[in-house]
């Protein structure tokens, strides 16, 4: 056999294995560990859950894992999710869209804790643009209790990730097997591990024993760039019985960029918060109305100034 010939029938071997071992390999998986109560054990001396778990810590918790995907691990963080702040969810979007960037990522996975969970997940809905699902998981008990959530929400999550039908869900939030998706979901109980819902607009699947399903897709979804790395301070203020507009009007002379006003049913409120808003207005900071109910939207006046005085 000549050499030339010999060569190409050794290229040949080698793009099959090539080609063969390519298509056996699992795909990858990014975990992002953040903190909270997914990654606390109990401290003997405080009597309390404190920071203690690492990512690495977590997946081994799950050694089903690898007969799905080959997880990577990134700690980012190790803090309660009300320590979470701009800053960090800035450095998070910017791993998450590192990762995904990558082709053999199929998606990525934050841990995270649930307090502000629902924040972190329409932050990444928001900012990342990729057709690969990004999945937030928590949990609602810590590593030192007999029945930790932990495990089952990562390996559901990791699932996910590799399902051919999580493609261009965006954000989620999966707890419990429920898949909720970032725009619609709120917690809505302080320890039950069935703690997140979509109110009215209900689950988008479930991660099954045996299959992953999605019943719908997230409409109205959009997407804002991300185009600076620090974030403006904006203030929330709720409006309640007797409030007297104080905070509104701190907030806008302590050098708030924006402020958002939970008020009450449509959109109402009392006249003392009416007129802060006025006084942030006038000194040009913009003011969104929003509503502390959990279900529906803000009515939109077309002299909201007459409306309100009524």
């Amino acid at each position: 056999m000549r050499k030339s010939a010999w060569m190409g029938v050794c290229l040949l071997v080698v793009v099959f294995f090539w080609v063969n071992f390519a298509a056996a390999a699992p795909p990858v998986v990014r975990l992002i560990a953040t903190g909270g109560t997914i990654a606390m054990k109990i401290d003997p001396v405080k009597k309390a859950p404190v920071p203690a778990i690492s990512g690495e810590d977590l997946v081994a918790t799950v050694p089903d894992l690898p007969k799905y995907a080959t997880v990577e691990v990134e700690n980012l963080a190790n803090v309660p999710s009300d320590y979470m702040d701009a800053d960090l969810w800035v450095k998070l979007q910017k791993s998450v869209n590192t990762a995904l960037a990558r082709p053999e990522v199929a998606g990525v996975v934050v841990s995270h804790g649930t307090d502000t969970l629902e924040e972190t997940a329409y932050f990444l809905d928001l900012t990342v643009r990729s057709e690969k699902p990004i999945v937030l998981i928590g949990a609602q008990r810590n590593a030192s209790e007999h029945d930790f959530d932990g495990p089952r929400n990562l390996l559901n999550a990791v699932r996910i990730c590799v399902s051919p039908e999580a493609k261009n869900m965006g954000s989620m939030i999966c707890l419990n097997n429920q898949i909720n998706a970032a725009r619609n979901v709120t917690k809505v109980h302080t320890s039950s591990v069935e703690t997140f819902n979509s109110g009215d607009f209900g689950f988008i699947g479930y991660a099954d024993n045996d299959r992953v399903i999605f019943y719908r897709y997230p409409l109205r979804r959009q997407h804002v760039a991300l185009v600076t790395d620090s974030l403006p301070y904006v203030e929330i203020v709720a409006m309640y019985g007797g409030a007297t507009g104080s905070l509104v009007k701190a907030a806008t002379d302590q050098g708030a960029k924006g402020i958002v006003i939970q008020a009450l049913g449509w959109g109402n409120m009392n006249i003392p918060m009416f007129e802060a808003v006025k006084y942030a207005i006038g000194k040009g900071i913009p003011v969104v109305i929003s509503t502390r109910v959990p279900t529906g939207g803000c009515c939109r006046f077309t002299d909201f100034k007459a409306e309100v005085r009524l």
